[in-house]
């Protein structure tokens, strides 16, 4: 079985809601534990352009957010359940999230 590891930048007031989603999903499981994944703080930039319509901030206006980079290492098989419940449960219009096939040993 393959493995993916998951990165999801989020503003930090959103991360709480988010991750429980995430782990309701059962993805977040390492043998007798659930709730596994990394959080470091980050700060978030970007400028909404013409046509966005952003959670925060204001269009053609930079933004600067406290925003959470959570990591967690999910099964091949979950990917698509994970993307949706993220694309469901992220408050941002277009969220950044990076999957990156782990090698297996």
């Amino acid at each position: 079985m393959g493995y993916i590891k998951v990165e999801v930048f989020i503003p930090e007031v959103s991360v709480s809601d988010f991750i429980k989603e995430i782990n309701n999903l059962g993805v977040l499981k390492e043998d007798n534990y659930d709730y596994c994944f990394s959080e470091t703080k980050v700060f978030g930039n970007f400028r909404p352009l013409d046509g966005a319509n952003p959670t925060i901030g204001e269009v053609n206006k930079r933004e600067i957010v406290n925003e959470s980079k959570l990591e967690f290492r999910i099964s091949e098989k979950d990917l698509n359940r994970v993307h949706r419940c993220i694309l469901e449960n992220h408050p941002y219009e277009v969220p950044v999230i990076n999957y990156i096939k782990l090698l297996e040993v």
